[in-house]
């Protein structure tokens, strides 16, 4: 299909010396795909084998659809226990319902990605900021690496959020399985020492090898070590899963959240190596991609997908050049099902559970967090005051709002949060009194800098560091009649950091022109743009509206009036500047 959308667009321009990189890619990627999807299919609460019939609908679907030629798209940690979260307020976990739900959900994300493409809304991402998908990615890996604990340690999983299921492991210390803690430690360690030492040796795949191995051996779970037990093999069922309407109905509403986490993650990592490789990366098409994966993955009894970051890596690093290495993973993952689901049932459940805590680890960053706390100033500080640190605070309530209150709470707490320092910020703007540099050049500065030429005390300038608006405008009015003293007779405001005017803020204008005509102060503008001038012009703000083109323009004729007055002149034999200054 060509035109206006058309297909594998990766393909564009394939050049055959390309495939062998591919095929290498490819290989590279399923050998950390199975045993990755395999343990994302338990964080979501269902069968292991649900995680590889997902990745194949998943890749090849994406490989149709999707804008990036390096983006693996699969089932995912994250999404994983947010998809368990959701579903477990809909069924029983374990139960028939429970997968039956797991699979509607990638259904209906996967029809909402798509009409949310169709309708150009790509733009809905930027409605997560970095900080908070930062917290919350924290809290969510902290989360799943609680939640797998348990596994390591042969002990039973009991508790409901994070800090319960952390106690519940402290007072069952005494019931640990020495064997199976043994097992699982030795893999943990061994992955996180080969993805430090030897990145290019697939270290989850070697140590799940291993596992199978030892139990096969040594008959581990005749001696009490849990094993993954029975995976299907075959091929998935096609078909809607059989729920009804009404739990379709209330799936929606945590499905948006779903997605909206999902695509974040996924296009970060598209343009991540986008940008690497030089070229761009379609939003909207990304939503498509995204959707049509997790509609195929519905469809053949899956579960929730979205882009991988570290899988995409794999495939950068492993010099993948387009959406080929893919499809090579999904038939690969083909042929697993088909012929290798009988090796891993003997996967002890422990490496499972140390796949699954190397593979999230990384993403306890709490030196970034820090880093967040660390954006501060004394004069941020004073402007902002509580909200000074609204980025940091953005990040600790989305991971705590995980940690506590579960999944999508925890994001939308951190939203939440994202959205009130804004407006905060945005109602209290900095009104900041300048000053000029020396020189003949110089600029107009805070004043409260170094190196500035004594202000002129008949004139203060002032600069609004916001747009005015009707939130800020009663604040602003304050802190301008705030500034003025007794030697006051003009204020100044530059307009230069002003860049939109509403009609409450104008009528604000007007307010204080006359509080200031009171007290026998002119109140003059410079710097207007273009929407503040168009504002002015229809609103009554109009008739106070005496504008020059630059702070200096607006000093020097305020200073020619004040010294003409002061010798007697009478400034009315003058013309008025008009609206520009002239």
């Amino acid at each position: 299909m060509t035109g206006s959308f058309p297909v594998f667009r990766s393909f564009a321009g394939y050049q055959r010396a390309w495939l062998r990189n591919d095929v290498i890619a490819g290989l590279t990627v399923w050998a950390v795909l199975v045993p990755e999807s395999l343990a994302y299919a338990t964080i979501a609460g269902v069968s292991p084998v649900v995680g590889l019939y997902a990745a194949v609908p998943a890749l090849v679907l994406y490989a149709a659809f999707g804008s990036s030629r390096h983006l693996v798209v699969g089932p995912m940690s994250g999404t994983a226990a947010l998809s368990a979260s959701v579903v477990a307020a809909v069924a029983s976990g374990g139960s028939k319902e429970f997968v039956a739900a797991t699979t509607a959900l990638a259904v209906i994300v996967g029809a909402l990605g798509v009409v949310a493409g169709l309708c150009r809304l790509g733009f809905l991402s930027e409605f997560i900021s970095e900080p908070v998908l930062k917290g919350f990615i924290v809290g969510l890996a902290l989360t799943i690496i609680i939640g797998q604990i348990p596994a390591i340690l042969g002990i039973e999983k009991e508790g409901e959020d994070f800090f319960e299921k952390a106690w519940q492991i402290i007072i069952r210390l005494d019931d640990v399985d020495l064997l199976t803690f043994g097992i699982g430690a030795v893999a943990l360690a061994g992955i996180l020492v080969a993805r430090r030492f030897i990145p290019l040796v697939p270290g989850s795949l070697v140590f799940v090898l291993l596992g199978i191995l030892a139990v096969a051996m040594f008959d581990l779970d005749d001696e009490g070590v849990e094993i993954v037990g029975t995976i299907d093999a075959g091929l998935p069922s096609l078909g809607l899963p059989d729920l009804a309407a009404s739990t379709y109905l209330d799936l929606i509403g945590p499905c948006v959240g779903v997605l909206l986490i999902g695509y974040a993650e996924g296009l970060g990592a598209a343009k991540t190596y986008a940008a690497k490789e030089g070229y761009d990366i379609d939003p909207n098409r990304e939503l498509i991609g995204m959707g049509a994966s997790n509609l195929g993955t519905g469809v053949l009894s899956g579960m929730v997908v979205n882009g991988s970051l570290s899988k995409t890596a794999v495939n950068g690093s492993a010099g993948a050049k387009s959406q080929a290495s893919g499809l090579v993973v999904a038939v690969l993952t083909v042929v697993t099902l088909l012929f290798l689901t009988g090796l891993f049932e003997k996967l002890p459940e422990a490496v499972l559970a140390a796949v699954v805590i190397a593979a999230v680890i990384e993403l306890v960053d709490f030196a970034s967090i820090r880093r967040l706390y660390g954006v501060w100033t004394s004069r941020l500080g004073k402007i902002y005051r509580h909200s000074a640190r609204a980025d940091f605070a953005s990040a600790i309530g989305a991971m705590f709002g995980v940690l506590i209150f579960d999944t999508l709470p925890g994001l939308f707490i951190g939203i939440g949060l994202s959205a009130l320092a804004l407006l905060y910020r945005s109602s209290r703007p900095a009104v900041t009194r300048l000053a000029r540099q020396p020189g003949a050049d110089g600029a107009w500065v805070d004043a409260g800098r170094k190196r500035v030429t004594p202000p002129d005390p008949e004139i203060e300038v002032l600069r609004v560091e916001s747009g005015l608006y009707f939130a800020n405008a009663d604040y602003v009015r304050e802190h301008v009649r705030a500034a003025v003293t007794d030697q006051t007779r003009a204020v100044i405001l530059d307009g230069e950091t002003t860049p939109f005017l509403d009609v409450t803020a104008a009528s604000m204008l007007v307010l204080l022109a006359g509080d200031m005509q009171r007290s026998g102060i002119a109140l003059v503008f410079a710097h207007d743009v273009g929407q503040v001038r168009d504002v002015f012009s229809k609103t009554e703000a109009a008739g106070i509206a005496e504008v020059h083109p630059t702070v200096d323009d607006a000093v020097a004729a305020i200073r020619s009036r004040l010294d003409e007055t002061a010798t007697g002149a009478d400034p009315a034999a003058e013309d008025p500047p008009d609206a520009s200054g002239r």
